[in-house]
């Protein structure tokens, strides 16, 4: 606790000195003797109203003293100092999804948690990505959130559906689920991705790195020669600083060797800095998502600033209560 202007504390108790200095000079004006006046006051009713009076006259001191030295202080403004570090929320989210057969019910999921999202963004930009044997920007980065959260409410019902134009653009290539492809193309979606290099174009302020993360869910599942390899895209992905979080719903029985798609599928998440999830149902996506979240965030907090913020509560909520006892006291005092 600090206070802005301390010198009104001084200030105020010297104050406080002098004037009780001079009430205690003053002498009472217009004071007659009364004869046998002695008889009065040794009567023990007297001695004890005045007692009581003087007790009374004592805690009216005091509150005075209280309720000014509280308002002195508020005064004086108090004030606290705290030191915080917030979390900068200039993220770049690309969402990557593998359209092919078996992913469809879990790209429904993701679309339908990052819709709930998008309309809690401040600050991040969106963007989704969807392939099979080639890729379709469905939309590109955007921190028009309710575009963004109307397409990925059309691209909830399509891959559900499992039918219609959505679908459209994802089939050009020959064979399936080209996932280094369809990353490499995620991550083209990115503007200004190299590494330690901004642009005002990209981030408004050119003294701003924005965080970069790609959502990928596929299985990793490859039928067909891709132009990528997945451990070129991750290669791709880590030369431009863009963390990949994958989340595969197809890697329950395959174990841990190296050759499989799983470990091949985590091994590249984790090359590039991000992680890998699995899947046990497209109920488990939620979850998943806002652990990829809060990874993000706690990963991209901005340098610690001081706070200053005023705090006058203590010292009036005491004024309040001093002065209110100087009320009631002053109306008990009442001949």
């Amino acid at each position: 606790m600090e206070l802005s202007y301390w010198w009104i504390l001084p200030l105020a108790a010297a104050a406080m000195m002098v004037a009780a200095w001079l009430y205690r000079r003053r002498r009472p004006q217009g004071a007659k003797p009364i004869a046998y006046g002695e008889r009065l006051t040794d009567l023990p009713e007297y001695q004890q109203a005045l007692r009581r009076h003087r007790r009374r006259l004592a805690l009216a001191v005091v509150l005075g003293a209280v309720f000014l030295a509280a308002t002195a202080t508020a005064a004086a403004r108090p004030i606290q100092r705290a030191t915080e570090q917030p979390e900068i929320r200039n993220r770049d989210i690309v969402l990557c999804l593998d359209v092919s057969g078996s992913m469809t019910s879990t790209d429904a999921a993701i679309a339908a948690v990052f819709e709930d999202l998008a309309r809690e963004f401040d600050g991040e930009r969106i963007g989704m990505v969807i392939f099979d044997s080639s890729s379709v920007q469905l939309f590109p980065l955007t921190d028009d959130y309710q575009y963004a959260a109307e397409q990925l409410t059309q691209a909830k019902e399509a891959l559900d559906s499992g039918a219609g134009s959505f679908f459209d653009g994802t089939w050009n290539g020959e064979g399936s689920s080209l996932i280094g492809d369809g990353l490499a193309s995620c991550i083209q979606s990115f503007p200004d991705t190299d590494a330690g290099n901004t642009d005002e174009r990209d981030t408004g302020r050119g003294d701003e790195k924005r965080s970069r993360s790609v959502v990928l869910a596929t299985d990793n599942f490859l039928s067909g020669e891709p132009i990528f390899s997945l451990d070129e895209a991750a290669a791709l992905a880590t030369g431009k600083d863009i963390k990949v979080y994958a989340l595969n719903p197809g890697d329950m029985d395959y174990g841990e060797q190296p050759e499989q798609p799983g470990a091949q599928l985590r091994a590249a998440a984790e090359r590039t800095g991000g992680s890998y999830f699995t899947l046990d149902s497209p109920d488990a996506v939620p979850g998943l998502v806002r652990e990829v979240q809060e990874i993000e965030a706690t990963s991209y907090l901005a340098a610690p600033q001081v706070t200053i913020a005023d705090a006058p509560a203590w010292p009036l909520g005491i004024a309040l209560l001093a002065g209110s006892g100087m009320l009631l006291l002053g109306w008990r005092l009442e001949p």
